[in-house]
Parts: structure tokens; sequence; C-alpha cells
């Protein structure tokens, strides 16, 4: 999207620097909404109309929720961008504050533009769907991190249960336990207010390996398989995808998958993937062979992992749910 007028916005917890490619000015304003007001006159001193505008900013989570509800009840286009294909674009730089950030966000957004694409908004229901799963992740983590250490107390230190140290972190896991169900609820009830997601978060769940969380957290990371066209794109996203490293004759590496992931989908991916060789005859038979030809356990899991994800695409393309290729009562 080729647009007039770029202006690169480097967000922090109270503030905001944004600039200006075109006329190389500067604005520091507070992460607020009297902020916000401030950039609309600033734009408006420069002549700069908001239909004629992208705003370029990394992804920082919820230190850029106010700004983009500002930006969307205002019609101003905006792209939210990785903060590492900015910091690799640069090439070799010295010095770094949020001035000259919000220049470099700037010179990205001016050198990327036909590329980049508008963020659309939300609806409400959308918002408070991952606001409620990105929840729901943080709880289970925190229990998990729990449940180990009272594995640890009780095998390092021999504690009972009555120990009051171990009884506290139980309590506390129960409570999590019970906050977790309350979350799963209110997510199902949520889900079932939108027919398309709903008949897509059930469709999933008739692939084995795909359970109710993993269907959940790819209806989220796609908008509902809207921002990948096909497996192969969110293979890439999500870090399943290999990569080969050659050069010449002389490197000769490993076809391997990047590091650069979301690592969260992937590790739910890499649980599914090692149930659905339990659970499905087809990816069972295909493991079992390729263990048995002496190749690599992740690559094969990996492999596993990437087989879903068409799985997945398909059924949700396709509207229609999965239908095994083997009679798993066989």
């Amino acid at each position: 999207m080729k647009v007039p007028q770029i202006i690169g916005a480097d967000l922090s917890k109270k503030t905001i620097d944004f600039a200006c490619h075109s006329f190389k000015t500067h604005l520091q304003v507070n992460n607020t909404p009297e902020g916000f007001q401030e950039l609309m006159d600033w734009m408006a001193n420069q002549n700069i109309n908001c239909s004629e505008v992208m705003i370029v900013m990394e992804h920082t989570g919820l230190y850029s929720c106010a700004l983009e509800e500002f930006l969307h009840l205002n019609c101003i286009a905006f792209s939210k961008v990785s903060g590492l294909a900015i910091k690799r674009s640069m090439g070799l730089v010295r010095g770094k504050n949020d001035k000259i950030d919000a220049r470099r966000i700037a010179q990205y957004g001016f050198e990327k533009q036909n590329s980049l694409t508008v963020d659309q908004a939300p609806n409400e229901m959308f918002k408070q769907l991952k606001l409620l799963y990105s929840t729901r992740a943080k709880l289970v983590q925190q229990r998990a991190g729990l449940i180990t250490t009272v594995q640890e107390y009780q095998q390092a230190l021999a504690l009972k249960k009555s120990n009051l140290v171990l009884s506290s972190h139980l309590r506390i896991i129960r409570t999590l336990d019970l906050e977790i169900k309350k979350l799963d609820a209110a997510i199902k009830a949520l889900v079932e207010t939108d027919e398309k997601i709903n008949t897509n978060y059930r469709l999933l769940q008739t692939i084995k390996g795909v359970g109710k969380v993993l269907a959940l957290a790819m209806i989220i990371k796609t908008a509902n398989f809207t921002r990948f066209v096909n497996s192969r794109k969110f293979a890439s996203f999500c870090g399943t995808a290999p990569f080969e490293h050659r050069s010449g004759t002389s490197i000769r590496g490993k076809t391997k998958v990047s590091h650069l992931a979301d690592k969260a989908i992937k590790t739910l991916l890499d649980l599914s993937a090692k149930s659905a060789i339990q659970y499905d005859k087809e990816l069972r038979e295909y493991y079992l062979k390729r263990i048995a030809a002496g190749k690599a356990k992740m690559s094969t899991i990996n492999n596993v992992r990437n087989k879903l994800l068409h799985r997945i695409f398909a059924v949700i393309n396709r509207q229609t749910p999965y239908q095994p290729i083997f009679n798993p009562t066989l």
C-alpha cells in the first residue's frame, strides 16, 4: 500500500515517539488519549491528511492497544511489523534512543510501503476471545511452574502434603484449576456466539491430535483463517517449515527449521503431533516407518506437525469434517 506520508512510531509503556519520514519532524507524546490528540494536532500543523498517512509500529503487545483503538476510530491506517525485521533492515548501526528508533521505523515503512498490510479492526467479540485465551495461557504457565516446584520439594526435601510450604503451593494450584475452568467455560460460551468461529472450532477438533486449545489458538493466530492463505505460509510463521542451508560447494548444511518462529503455537503443534502419533493410525505408521528407516526422530515429528497443519487448512477450506484414510478400528 503506497501512501503520501509515512510516520514511524516507537512505543513504550508511558510514551510514544513519532517521526515523519518526509518532513523529518519528531514528536513525543504520552501513551494516553491526550497524547493521541497531540498527534492529531501535530499532523494537522504539517497538513498531513488522516486518509493519506500510514503509521508504522512494532508489535508491542498491550502497549499499543490504546493507540490502535484510537487510530481505528479516526480511520488512520497503520501497520504492525516485526521488530526483528526492522532491525535487520538497518544493517550496521550505532547508537539508539526513542527518537532515533522512530526515525528508523519510518525509514523502514517508506522502503517497504508497497508490501505493508493495513491492520484491520477486530470486532469486540474477537478482542475478548484473544484476551481470554492469553489470560488462560498465563494461568496454565503459572500452574505448571507451581506443579514443578511441588515435585521438586517432594523429591529433594521429602516434604509431606501437610507441610505449610507445600500445602500453600497446592492451594494455589487448586485455585488456578478453578480459574482455568471458569475461563474455559467463558471461552466456550463466547465461541458459540459467532457462527463462523464456532463452525471452524468444531471442524478442527475432528482431526485427531487437535484439541480445544490448539483449535482456539489456530483461530486466533490466523484471525479465523483470514491472515494466511495456506498451510505453507503458516508453517513458515510458526517455525515448522524446513529451509535449506547451502551455498556453493563449501556449505552443505542440513535442511532445518528456523528459530525465528511463534514458539507458543509451535509448542502446541508439537504436543498435538505427539498425540496424533499415538491415536491416528496413518500418522503412527508414517512415524514408525521413518524411524525404522533411520530417520531422525525430531525431523519426523516436525513432518507430522506439517501434516497436521495441512489437514487443518484443508478442513477449513472444504468446511467439512476430517475423514481419516485408515479405519482406526481395524
